[in-house]
């Protein structure tokens, strides 16, 4: 009975908790699915360079408005498809590949972002953007996230089937279906929205880790798309109630502490998983033995 009002307690006592565990639930359930996608086109590093991408937009919406999540959500995703656009444009006009321009892009991007907030704002200010704060979410910051949340859920449901087949087969994609390009657009626009949705709460550093992290660990548990997304989805919302529950009782940043324990959990997955992990391959079941 005791652990259990440990557990509640912080949650039925404050609502910044609850507000922030409603948060990481929306958060999760968004990126859950998006982030098991980049894993299996090998393209985790893009959530990671994306996250950064964004940052000169949520800096200009910030001097524009201050601490307005709206203008920053729309800067930030202005930024975003900027760079998506510009990338692309150059990766099929040049001989860079696509990793390199996307890490010139992104870097670019980063350091302006930086540059604006020191030139305009002060410290405080460059350290809520690049690590926000879980516990100071508002019903604003919910409403945006659960809006980005619901159109990444339709639009996933709608276009499920082209998003899936231009990412394990883009080539075969683009050769049967002219819109071939558009859907990797798509599909690169709801994971600059996630992240944007998640700077708030988690600032544009951190957002990235609540979709990889659970993406990742995951790749351990499951192998087939729908299992993998539901995984993903659960490691994520048990990362955030775990990490906010170590937050309030050890008096730590709560942002870091929930992708500490996202990161705990993959390295637990990679250890103990069922498919591919450490234990798989040295202590096999049974039936795989032979």
């Amino acid at each position: 009975m005791e652990l259990i009002n440990t557990i509640i307690s912080p949650f039925a006592d404050y609502v910044f908790m609850r507000r922030a565990l409603i948060g990481c639930i929306i958060l999760s359930l968004g990126a859950g699915p998006l982030g098991v996608l980049l894993i299996l086109r090998r393209m985790s590093l893009m959530g990671e360079a994306m996250s950064h991408a964004v940052l000169p937009g949520i800096a200009a919406g910030f001097l524009i408005g201050g601490l307005s999540v709206p203008l920053m959500g729309l800067g930030g995703l202005i930024a975003g498809i900027l760079v998506a656009l510009c990338v692309g444009i150059v990766t099929r006009t040049t001989i860079l590949r696509e990793d390199a321009n996307l890490a010139a892009f992104y870097l670019i991007a980063l350091a302006l972002g930086v540059l604006l907030i020191s030139l305009h704002g002060n410290t405080i200010d460059l350290v809520h953007l690049l690590f926000g704060s879980v516990l100071a979410i508002d019903k604003t910051s919910l409403q945006l996230m659960a809006g980005v949340t619901s159109v990444t859920l339709v639009l996933f449901t709608l276009f499920y089937r082209p998003i899936l087949t231009e990412a394990f087969d883009p080539i075969f994609m683009r050769s049967v279906n002219r819109f071939g390009s558009l859907y990797h657009l798509l599909f690169l626009v709801l994971v600059v929205i996630n992240l944007i949705a998640g700077f708030q709460a988690l600032g544009t550093l951190m957002a990235v880790g609540l979709m990889m992290l659970p993406a990742a660990a995951a790749r351990f548990w499951a192998r087939h798309f729908l299992s993998l997304s539901l995984t993903a989805c659960g490691i994520g919302i048990c990362s955030g109630f775990i990490g906010l529950l170590v937050s309030y009782y050890e008096n730590v940043p709560s942002g870091p502490a929930i992708i500490l324990t996202a990161g705990c959990v993959y390295i637990a997955s990679l250890l103990f998983g069922r498919y591919g992990s450490v234990r798989a391959r040295y202590y096999p079941a049974k039936h795989l033995e032979n």
